[in-house]
């Protein structure tokens, strides 16, 4: 049996969270789904870091070349 999920409320500008949902979308995943998946990669990055101060230093630099269309 997995571990027992528990909910998590957040508050988001209307912008943001339409934002979200798109996003969601496009992924195929429920606003849920989706929440919970970036909640734990960013606490996953910030233990990395170290506090949140460090965690926002870092920038995630954009691709340097568009990325191949599939056949």
């Amino acid at each position: 049996m997995g571990e027992w999920r528990v909910q998590v409320s957040v508050r988001v500008t209307q912008g943001k969270r339409a934002e979200l949902e798109q996003y969601a979308a496009r992924e195929k995943r429920t606003l849920a789904n989706f929440g919970a998946v970036l909640l734990e990669w960013a606490f996953e990055q910030l233990k990395a870091a170290g506090s949140t101060e460090k965690l926002l230093k870092y920038k995630v630099r954009p691709p340097t070349r568009p990325p191949r269309s599939q056949p």
